[in-house]
């Protein structure tokens, strides 16, 4: 709980002077990069930064997915994470060798998670963090432009400017799905995001699981070492790459040309393009493949169900090439995407500063403002900008270079890259 009282959070339209100057949305891994950013710059700042997060603490939502499938290091090398100093990872790491993974010094989930609790106390963030869920932004149009924030305590506050840093996005779930009645029992077919291995005890089981991507690999094995078999199922072959999106991604090797590039539409489908769809590390990989030696996996490629029936206490499965599977559970690791318009908090401003969009993808400014009004935008939403890895740990970074020079200095707006 933030030593800030929410007793000043009360209802005050009508003066004049805003209760905040920053509010940011989210208390992940983007907003504190943003924060840490912000303040390496201004450290006048900090008394004028408020961050919201209905769960009160900060990167709890990315704590419960690691801990929700087991994840037991980071994708993204040790250079990428929230302190503006590249190397401060390495430095805290330098006692914690075992918690650094082959090849690029992948961080553990543990490390990286004490490094940003490090992080969070050196400034004393958690006071300026506000245990409430934003659930509306409304435009203030006068005297003067900003926010005013909506809260799930029925209280609200204003701001001058804002930052949403939820890099929230939706679950793609296939057409078939869409088409199964629904008698069959929910935690039968559940999507990756609802998913806790923790919670799941799956011993003589088969477990379907929908996907190609590193969330399949995790939950396979996590599924296997509870003494289930496991059928992965992708529409397309199995790939085997380090990271999600090319390691020139995250500097001027491709970024260069992306930002080039002046038609937005073609901008999107690089970012597609590059990321590629899911795709597994080889070190999961190679454990998935001494798994299918053992018997306990069976590798699925190029295949893609056509119809699943709920039979009394197992599913039928019929794929579009004809072969039929039987499971008792069905995972889908199927991914999310993101749109815009999904985003419940933006509805007034889209209403009162309406923004052309791409595919769902808004066209931010230089700065990944908002057009016409002081909201910045951090995580895949940014994607048109901040390139393939907008998502990513490396994208909030980049971000935060974008956004930064805008809060802390007077900056020109127009349109260029």
């Amino acid at each position: 709980m933030s030593l800030i009282s929410l007793a000043k959070l009360d209802d005050r339209s009508g003066k004049d002077n805003f209760d905040i100057d920053i509010a940011i949305v989210g208390a992940g891994v983007h907003s504190l990069t943003l924060t840490m950013h912000l303040l390496q710059k201004r450290q006048d700042l900090r008394e004028k930064i408020l961050i919201f997060d209905p769960s009160g603490d900060w990167l709890t939502q990315w704590r419960q997915q690691f801990a929700a499938q087991e994840i037991p290091h980071l994708r993204s090398p040790a250079v990428h994470h929230p302190d503006p100093d590249p190397f401060a990872l390495r430095r805290f790491a330098e006692n914690r060798h075992d918690d650094l993974f082959p090849p690029y010094d992948l961080p553990s989930t543990q490390l990286f998670s004490d490094f940003c609790q490090q992080a969070i106390a050196s400034q004393q963030l958690d006071e300026r963090l506000i245990a409430a869920k934003v659930i509306d932004l409304e435009p203030i149009m006068s005297p003067r432009r900003g926010f005013r924030l909506w809260l799930n305590n029925g209280k609200s506050i204003t701001a001058k400017r804002a930052v949403l840093a939820t890099n929230s996005s939706i679950k793609q779930i296939p057409d078939w799905v869409e088409r199964i009645p629904s008698n069959y029992p929910a935690h039968r077919l559940v999507h990756s995001i609802g998913l806790n291995l923790t919670q799941e005890h799956l011993a003589g089981e088969t477990v379907l699981i929908v996907g190609g991507g590193l969330t399949s690999g995790h939950l396979a094995l996590g599924a296997i070492a509870r003494g289930a078999k496991v059928l992965l199922l992708s529409r397309r072959q199995f790939k085997e790459k380090l990271f999600d999106a090319d390691a020139g991604w995250v500097g001027p090797k491709y970024l260069k040309g992306f930002h080039a590039e002046a038609n937005w539409h073609r901008r999107r489908d690089i970012v597609l393009s590059a990321r590629d769809g899911g795709s597994m590390t080889p070190s999961v990989m190679t454990q998935l493949r001494s798994a299918s030696h053992r018997g306990t996996l069976e590798f699925h490629p190029e295949c893609e169900v056509d119809q699943a029936v709920w039979h009394d206490q197992n599913w039928q499965i019929i794929c579009a090439d004809g072969m039929e599977l039987s499971c008792d559970r069905i995972w889908l690791a199927t991914g999310t995407r993101f749109d815009v318009k999904a985003e419940l908090l933006l509805t007034h401003v889209m209403q009162q500063y309406p923004n052309p969009l791409v595919n769902g993808f808004p066209i931010l400014d230089e700065h990944l403002r908002w057009s016409g009004c002081e909201l910045f935008m951090m995580g895949g939403l940014a994607a048109l900008r901040v390139g393939p890895t907008a998502r990513n740990i490396s994208g909030a970074r980049m971000a935060s270079d974008r956004i930064v020079p805008a809060l802390t200095k007077s900056t020109i707006r127009s349109f260029a890259n």
